[in-house]
């Protein structure tokens, strides 16, 4: 095989490969030898028939196997002799006008990793802002936990109101009087005010009693998940089976009898540890984020422009999506554009970050293990339904580009617990509203830690909340306060998803294939507790809040940090 260098221009190369067309016979040969005894024909017997017969049937196939297995191996020949790291997948073309017998000549081009420099991780100082646990904020979540349980007692025929819980049989229509897939059922309890289905629907409710039938019309919202009833007037037919008033919320042993636990104060050391843990999350956002400003600060070198544009196309793709259920979302889509210049400034950022991270983990022996590994599959391919999860599992373990993106996350939070270990630490207790103030008031976007409730269409502090969901922060924003979403949210100082990481290949940077979000069902709609996040038993990992707060004003974002 022969080799030029075309192209040695910053961090892109190119390269002319030429294939010797008795290289790629040679494998066509000893791929005939191989499969012919196998071969079965009429008129021979079985591993009799004649070799050229066998070339006659089957060489276009024998051929472009052989072409193929060349072309891999001349590349990957290329990458270990000129000690190439790609940043992504080299692309390769083979020149027009080959035929078989030629010689294959290949153009092979990509960009490379840059030599990073020795981070600088002496001297790094943090602090520490702790949250303790006051005594009243156990109650007011024992006092929502207590409300969220709540009984209902028979009006008889009292008229529903709002704050009723109203049980009714249904079936939706479209406008010309057809029943459509998924608006039928019976016996679904209405609580009245809770805003739980489309717009509309519960207000009709009102006023209706045990025994009326009733026909109520609504529109379904434009973003509706089943596109055939989207921004769609329809009816429904409704049997009011019974209504019920609510009884006091009674805060004692028997509700916490009534979830399996012991006692109340066993319920309260519960609620009390998720608060522990939802404020140790948000310490741990505000020390990250602090973390990577002095990384990113300290270092500066090129990056890959091809992982700068992968980076960029997922923050504009995500922003768009967010745009589109904005209030106004020609306003929004705008404001973006405006500031594409800034967003690209934040991937480079991010990219580099995540550069920085891989080679500080590779220096220093930071690994995920096998066993986390295998936790890390499993725990996606609980997303699956069950009869396709082993079917993602064998997926993700014969592809290593899967494999590295679904261990990037972790290996990443190692790195930064490795780095945690050793930094000056001091600690300063403060409250829960002056940390996510300080979180809020960092640039949010320039941290990578965006979340978007996918669920819910409703940002949810584009700033904090949402910066720690994204960086696997656990639980702790999953009851953020409620203050004005700021536009740009997180991402300048988290690391890009896909920056190879230094257990893996470094041409691994495609993302795995992630599953499609589940359809909700036609009249539940835009529910406010929904979790998206099917790792769950990981904290509720970027799932929100049960009492997520509403879509906010959207602040001016700030410049972006180079």
């Amino acid at each position: 095989m022969q080799t030029v260098e075309t192209l040695n221009e910053g961090l892109k190369r190119a390269y002319t490969l030429t294939i010797p067309a008795g290289e790629i016979e040679a494998r066509v040969d000893a791929e005939l030898k191989r499969v012919a005894p196998q071969m079965k024909m009429p008129g021979f017997r079985p591993g009799k028939v004649p070799a050229n017969l066998v070339r006659k049937m089957h060489g276009p196939a024998l051929h472009q196997d052989a072409l193929n297995n060349s072309i891999q191996q001349g590349v990957q020949s290329l990458l270990a002799e000129q000690q190439l790291r790609p940043a992504i997948q080299p692309s390769v073309e083979l020149a027009e006008g080959y035929e078989p017998g030629k010689d294959a000549e290949l153009t092979v081009s990509l960009e490379v990793l840059p030599q990073v420099p020795t981070p600088a991780i002496e001297g790094l100082k943090l602090e520490r802002l702790t949250v303790p646990v006051a005594d009243e904020a156990v109650a007011e979540q024992l006092q929502k936990f207590a409300d969220a349980q709540k009984r209902f007692e028979d009006a008889g025929d009292k008229a529903a109101e709002q704050g009723d819980q109203v049980t009714v049989d249904f079936v939706g229509k479209t406008m010309d009087g057809v029943a459509f897939e998924g608006g039928t059922g019976e016996d679904m309890a209405i609580e009245i005010g809770a805003g739980r289905l489309i717009p509309g629907f519960e207000d009709q409710v009102v006023g209706a009693k045990a025994g009326e039938e009733r026909q109520i019309k609504v529109t379904f919202p434009a973003d509706y998940p089943a596109k055939e009833l989207a921004g769609q007037d329809a009816t429904f037919d409704l049997t009011i089976k019974s209504v019920k008033v609510a009884g006091e919320s009674v805060i004692d042993d028997e509700l916490a009898k009534n979830l399996g636990l012991e006692s109340l104060d066993q319920l309260k050391e519960l609620l009390k540890g998720q608060l522990e843990q939802q404020n140790n999350g948000l310490t741990r956002t505000y020390m990250k984020r602090k973390l990577l400003d002095q990384l990113a600060a300290g270092h500066d070198f090129e990056v890959p422009p091809s992982m700068v544009e992968a980076e960029f196309d997922q923050i504009w793709h995500q922003l768009q999506h967010e745009a589109t259920h904005e209030p106004d979302p020609e306003a929004a889509i705008a404001e973006m554009e405006s500031e594409r210049d800034d967003y690209r400034k934040i991937a480079e950022r991010r990219v580099r970050l995540g550069l920085l991270l891989s080679e500080i983990g590779q220096a220093n022996g930071v690994e995920v293990s096998q066993q986390e590994m295998s936790r890390l599959i499993m725990q996606a391919a609980q997303q699956y339904p069950q009869e396709q999860r082993q079917q993602f599992m064998q997926y993700v373990q014969s592809e290593p580009m899967a494999a590295a993106q679904l261990r990037a996350p972790l290996y990443e939070d190692k790195v930064v617990d490795f780095l945690f270990e050793k930094a000056e630490i001091t600690d300063r207790e403060t409250t829960r509203e002056e940390l996510e103030a300080a979180i809020e008031s960092e640039d949010g976007f320039a941290t990578g830690t965006h979340h978007h409730d996918h669920d819910n269409h409703k940002p949810k502090q584009k700033k904090a909340a949402a910066k720690k969901a994204d960086a696997g922060e656990g639980d702790a924003e999953a009851k953020p306060a409620k203050k004005p979403a700021a536009k740009k949210k997180a991402a300048a100082d988290e690391p890009a998803a896909d920056a190879p990481a230094a257990d893996a290949p470094a041409d691994q940077v495609a993302p795995a294939k992630k599953p499609r979000a589940k359809k909700a069902a036609p009249v539940e709609a835009e529910t406010t507790n929904v979790t998206s996040d099917p790792a769950a038993a990981e904290a509720a990992e970027g799932a929100g809040a049960a009492d997520a707060p509403a879509k906010k004003p959207r602040a001016k974002k700030k410049a972006a940090e180079a």
